[in-house]
């Protein structure tokens, strides 16, 4: 199933070369007007005012199509249908219901949604839909996700397995921190779908291990984190090597002014689809603002992270995650540390340990505000406030996904109340404050906190994972084939089928 695009590019694939020439205009003129008299989607004297702090959505010059409320109503393959009632999917959310009838027909599309919000899928099966029966060459793939973190990327290759499965496409996770060999045989052997990071991608490329050129779908998933990151200038330079009349599809929590040049610059005519603009807008989610004293803090955040049930605590820096992590060990608490330090292998374990409640508190920077799905997860802590109305969105976007509810927490010493009132304004959220110290009626009604049991705990592997480490060889083994186990072990959340 490959439908035929609708939507002319070769007037985006001129504008693009005559603005590689432009120096510092390429993102700010207009490009020529298309056929049917169209100039490019984000043409400035159509758009309606941005909310704050982003910029105001593209309006479509082509109708949409009208949003189903079935997948039973999609023009898919059926062996995606039956995945998706193998998986237990029988409703599309919002996101997908409005935007997959456009996206199978081949429209470029721009979405914005919270995280938990549906844009996997959303994007997953119009791009597996338009790719089903095609074969990828060698180091050729045909479509292509581009995802700011590694824990994201392993989230989408892991939510969109099953369905490449049932049509039969190969997919290939491609991040860094993880065995490029390993990757490059994956590309070698021919996969149809990559999801990568930008970083790893293009040392892959640089290699001459994979090439661009026969990309006709291209989604951009977390954009606006991408630019946050740094990353604009090899997303930019990626998009510039697929093919200038593919499909384009822009997904993203919130849209910035960063997101906007990549609408305007890649994005043909695109269908402009708006759900949960904020994690603000959520009515499952409880926002609390919890007064403490500077010195009680530590006490507070200690007995919280002892509650009954999981709890996501964010802080500022890697040396903080640390020394609360060690803390919490000692006090009885199972909690384990998330950032950026860490090797790929000991992330990915934690998360699993996390997943699985055999770590109830993971302690984290930035790097677990997004691709991070964990159900029943009802509580997120900020430790440490977070310093933009982004972050703070996204830290608390953690819970009460797809439908459920859960709680957000700030700790602010009275030092931070001024800059924490401005944030919440800039999020749209009114929270509940509370003045609070441990050990009070408060602190547990609002957070479930409890006395910890002061008997230290040591985070070891589970049962299952020591034993498969230490079944005994059949065998000797060269020192060789002992690292190449070692590597092979380490990428093993790597899916590239």
């Amino acid at each position: 199933m490959n439908p035929t695009r609708t939507n002319n590019r070769s007037s985006r694939a001129r504008s693009r070369t005559a603005d590689s020439g432009r120096g510092g205009s390429r993102f700010t003129s207009t490009s020529p007007a298309r056929s049917g008299g169209s100039g490019r989607s984000g043409g400035h004297g159509r758009r309606p005012a941005a909310v704050q702090g982003e910029f105001a959505l593209p309006v479509t010059v082509t109708p949409a199509l009208p949003a189903v409320e079935t997948f039973a109503a999609l023009d898919m393959p059926g062996q995606l249908l039956a995945a998706l009632t193998a998986q237990g999917v029988s409703v599309p959310f919002p996101i997908q219901g409005a935007t997959l009838p456009n996206t199978l027909a081949g429209r470029d599309a721009l979405g914005r949604g919270r995280t938990g919000s549906g844009k996997t899928l959303a994007f997953g099966l119009a791009l597996l839909a338009r790719t089903a029966g095609q074969r990828a060459e060698p180091r050729q793939p045909l479509a292509l996700v581009l995802v700011p973190t590694r824990e994201l990327a392993q989230q989408v290759t892991d939510a969109l397995a099953p369905y490449a499965r049932s049509v039969r496409l190969r997919l290939a996770t491609v991040v860094g921190g993880m065995s490029i060999g390993r990757q490059a045989n994956a590309l070698r052997g021919g996969a149809e779908v990559v999801v990568a990071t930008p970083g790893r991608l293009k040392d892959l490329i640089d290699r001459g291990d994979c090439r661009l050129d026969q990309v006709a779908i291209t989604v951009l998933d977390e954009a606006d984190q991408m630019a946050d990151m740094g990353f604009m200038p090899q997303v930019t330079a990626l998009l510039d090597q697929v093919r200038p009349e593919g499909q384009r599809m822009l997904f993203s929590a919130t849209l910035d002014r960063n997101v906007d040049r990549l609408v305007r610059r890649y994005l043909s005519d695109p269908v402009v689809h708006s759900v949960d603009p904020s994690a603000g807008a959520v009515t499952t989610m409880e926002h609390h603002v919890l007064h403490v004293h500077g010195t009680d803090k530590h006490r507070a955040t200690t007995e919280i992270a002892a509650r009954e049930g999981r709890v996501i605590m964010f802080l500022d820096t890697k040396r903080a995650v640390d020394k609360l992590t060690e803390h919490l060990l000692a006090s009885g608490v199972r909690a384990a540390a998330l950032h950026g330090g860490k090797a790929q292998s000991q992330r990915t374990r934690t998360l699993t340990q996390f997943k699985t409640g055999h770590v109830t508190v993971l302690v984290a920077t930035n790097v677990a505000a997004r691709g991070i799905h964990v159900d029943n997860l009802d509580l997120v802590v900020n430790v440490d406030p977070p310093t933009d109305h982004k972050d703070y969105l996204h830290r608390g976007g953690r819970t009460a996904r797809a439908g459920e509810s859960g709680s957000v927490v700030t700790l602010v010493t009275p030092n931070q109340r001024r800059d924490m009132t401005r944030l919440m304004a800039a999020a749209g959220i009114v929270p509940q404050t509370t003045q609070v110290r441990s050990g009070e009626e408060a602190l547990g009604r609002i957070t479930g906190a409890q006395t910890p049991s002061g008997i230290p705990v040591t985070i070891t592997a589970p049962v299952a994972a020591r034993r498969q480490r230490s079944a005994p060889s059949r065998g000797r083994r060269s020192p060789a084939s002992a690292a190449r186990r070692v590597t092979a072990h380490q990428s093993a959340f790597d899916a590239a089928a």
